[in-house]
């Protein structure tokens, strides 16, 4: 994590302050959490405000004195902005600057500078009326929001309209003969008009939150630098459908994913080759076997992690999933809790997917994706029966798990969910 957002300052300027007091809610890449004060004092200034973006690691975002000081009198620092933002402020666009007596409604924000061709700024049917008219955008006077160019205005000028033109200096000609023929006019072209244009801004711009910027990050560097395998295999589910029934009448309620997380646990121990990671420099082989469940969210897939799965039972590990997930879908993880893990399942077969392929988690080697359960019919000697198959998938770092590796991971893996009296998975 390099930078989070300041959600809101539960104590106000002035405040007394004890050790340990939360003194704001930070979202982080994965969670929301509090910065707790470590010492006594008085909140005497708050730099940064809530609901402030992509703030950094170590940037001074508030001021504390002593108990007993005047919190009033204390000296702002010389620098208090953010870096990042001086770094990236073009010199040559004018930033509002503060006068005597100026109030906070007085200012803008800065315009958008119209750039030449191939502007940022242009929208999909701009761009398309602009690169297959071969236009210049600055030669072209935008009338919309900030100084952005519509599609109006570059029709305007592809109709000869003088007000779309920007002035421009009228470069020395030389004198033209009097007697010299008017040129032939140029000829008449239409302008290329996109297929059914759409009407100017028919789309929404939604900010990336801090969490969506980590995931595209690992998950690109993921696909880019993990050479992905995939192995498959169907699993027999009546045993376990039928165990879970008599659970249930019982009065335990657990769920198919359970008992996977459980057959996962199981199978690591007996294959230990596959609870690994790369490092570069080796393959480590952990001894813990903590299992990363997916778990969506408004804001983004998180993996909360059920430590030291093959000791626990069926029962603990299905409370355990329940209330990590509860807390992940309103950002109250701690670090510790989505942070490690040597193995992921993500399961989408209760949302009608029958099967598919997932991403790494890096350092991680595997990851299981989880399809649906189907119903086949096979035959017998007595004719034929019905029974229901899930489909899993292996997804696996091949420098880590080779085939021959992988294939053997699956049959244990599967002999224990197809038979979980024998595995002892309860």
């Amino acid at each position: 994590m390099e930078e989070g957002t300041i959600i809101s300052w539960l104590k106000n300027e002035g405040d007394p302050v004890a050790a340990g007091d939360a003194l704001c809610e930070i979202e982080t890449d994965k969670a929301t959490l509090t910065m707790d004060a470590d010492d006594d004092g008085v909140l005497a200034k708050i730099i940064i405000p809530g609901n402030t973006k992509n703030v950094r690691i170590n940037e001074l975002i508030a001021l504390m004195v002593p108990e007993g000081e005047d919190h009033t009198q204390v000296e702002m620092p010389t620098e208090t902005g953010t870096p990042s933002a001086a770094a990236d402020t073009p010199t040559d666009i004018p930033v509002p600057v503060a006068t005597s007596g100026a109030s906070s409604s007085e200012f803008s924000s800065v315009r958008h500078v119209a750039g030449g061709k191939g502007h940022a700024d242009l929208s999909p049917a701009v761009r398309y009326l602009v690169d297959s008219n071969s236009l210049d955008p600055a030669a072209i006077v935008p009338t919309g929001p900030h100084g952005r160019l519509l599609k109006g205005d570059v029709l305007k000028f592809l109709a000869g309209d003088p007000s779309a033109r920007t002035q421009e200096p009228v470069a020395a000609a030389l004198p033209t003969p009097v007697a010299a023929p008017a040129p032939p006019p140029p000829p008449v072209t239409h302008p290329v008009v996109p297929p059914a244009a759409a009407e100017e801004d028919e789309y929404v711009d939604i900010p990336h939150t801090n969490m969506r910027r980590t995931i595209a990050k690992r998950l690109t560097q993921s696909k880019t630098t993990v050479p992905h395998a995939y192995s498959s295999i169907d699993c027999d589910m009546d045993s376990v459908l039928r165990l879970r029934k008599q659970l249930q009448g019982s009065g335990v309620k657990v769920s198919v994913n359970d008992f996977i997380i459980k057959a996962v646990g199981k199978a690591l121990k007996a294959v230990p080759e596959v609870n690994a990671q790369w490092t570069g420099e080796a393959v480590q082989l952990l001894s813990n076997v903590d299992i990363s469940v997916a778990v969506a969210t408004d804001k983004g897939l998180i993996t909360p992690i059920v430590t030291d799965v093959p000791s626990r039972g069926l029962q603990n590990i299905s409370e355990t999933v329940k209330e990590l997930a509860g807390r992940a879908r309103i950002g109250k993880l701690q670090p510790q809790e989505y942070q490690g893990g040597t193995f992921s399942v993500s399961n989408l077969g209760m949302f009608g997917i029958s099967q598919f392929s997932a991403i790494i988690n890096p350092p991680q080697a595997c990851i299981m994706a989880i399809g649906g359960s189907r119903i086949l019919v096979e035959p017998t000697e007595d004719g034929h029966r019905t029974k229901t198959v899930m489909a899993v998938t292996l997804c696996s770092d091949s420098r880590v798990v080779d085939d021959a590796l992988a294939s053997t991971f699956l049959e244990n893996f599967k002999e224990n969910l197809e038979n979980p009296f024998k595995a002892a998975l309860l």
